[in-house]
């Protein structure tokens, strides 16, 4: 029998451990499992004949080789994806065969050489190739392993005549995990993407994103400059709404550190009003409150992504102060971390609870 961990927060693993590794590679995966992450995140988009793969974007030049490759130099063009023009080689023009030749680059190179020096080693992966990894993972290591799945760009996709929630479903029974499996978390930016899951027969935890601002871009599509913002999502009336239609939010990691400070203790609470974006632990507090789950993303240890306070160092790829940052963060309550290396974030779990 599997041994399911119930510390709390989850350590998942962005991509697998992409902070070792090329990102989305069985590689970056297996060091996730070995490194002790209980989830991992993949983002999923589609190919032009109906395959999920795993790819930060569906614009795959910084994650791949493909911009070196003669064959596929026609294939560059410009997009509109989420309402903004891109250049470059995605997904939706490529069947799986072809893509099936490229070879995964590092995304973040000048932070991260050491990953870097991997690049070319690995194919690309598709989501079934994670079902079947995640399930040798769970068995090599006796421990539920968890998939968080993230829909990247579901309403370019469904335009298309690619919609991510039927491909997905249609994965999931190939590979045996029932639509019901509590191993399962689904997240977009999209909350029609969420629904529809829930349509689709799809019963795992969903999980809505929340960028640090703009609006859901399906919201933008169908109700234009009038779609609702993301800060509405995370005000305690919106926390209240989102009850019993998702499971969990999903924030930026500066939605939780940096800004006005919490007060100190014996100081009266600040007053918020209802619809105001909330921030800290009071975010987390309401969320709670309302019976939602909080993550956070992304936790990772080079002072360019860490808060400047954390920072140490004139140099962008040196780590900073990352276990003051990660502790300060899973002080606010929050239910689960997204981190490019899963053992710093269960080194920073430790240090929280023995704190």
């Amino acid at each position: 029998m599997w041994r399911d961990p119930a510390e709390r927060p989850m350590v998942i693993g962005h991509r697998g451990a992409s902070g070792h590794r090329p990102e989305h590679t069985e590689a970056a995966y297996r060091l996730a499992f070995a490194l002790g992450a209980e989830a991992v995140e993949p983002d999923l988009v589609a190919t032009r004949d109906g395959v999920l793969v795993l790819r930060h974007e569906n614009e795959i030049s910084g994650t791949t080789d493909v911009a070196s490759r003669p064959e596929f130099a026609s294939r560059r063009t410009t997009r509109e994806v989420d309402g903004r023009p891109l250049t470059g080689w995605f997904t939706e023009d490529f069947t799986w065969a072809e893509l099936a030749t490229l070879r995964a680059t590092e995304r973040l190179g000048g932070i991260r050489p050491h990953s870097a020096s991997f690049d070319g080693r690995y194919p690309i992966l598709r989501f079934r190739d994670l079902l079947e990894l995640l399930d040798e993972g769970s068995d090599e290591h006796r421990r539920v392993i968890r998939l968080v799945a993230e829909f990247k760009h579901a309403t370019h996709f469904a335009a298309l005549g690619l919609p991510l929630e039927e491909l997905f479903a249609a994965e999931l029974a190939a590979a045996g995990w029932g639509r019901g499996d509590d191993r399962l978390v689904s997240e977009s930016f999209e909350p029609g993407l969420l629904d529809r899951l829930v349509s689709s027969g799809i019963r795992g935890t969903r999980v809505l994103l929340i960028e640090d601002r703009g609006a859901p871009y399906d919201l933008v599509a169908a109700d234009g400059a009038g779609a609702r913002r993301y800060d509405a999502f995370v005000s305690e009336r919106g926390l209240l709404g989102l009850a019993g239609v998702v499971h969990g939010v999903s924030v930026g990691k500066g939605r939780l550190v940096g800004g006005k400070p919490e007060p100190e203790d014996g100081a009266p609470p600040r007053r918020t009003r209802p619809d105001a974006p909330l921030r800290g632990s009071e975010l987390v507090d309401a969320a709670h409150a309302a019976g939602l789950a909080v993550y956070t993303w992304t936790l990772r240890p080079e002072n360019r992504f860490l808060a400047p306070e954390a920072r140490r160092g004139a140099s962008r790829g040196a780590w900073g102060d990352w276990l003051g940052e990660f502790t300060r963060i899973m002080d606010t309550g929050v239910d689960g971390v997204f981190l490019d290396h899963p053992d710093l974030g269960i080194e920073a779990r430790r240090s929280y609870l023995d704190g």
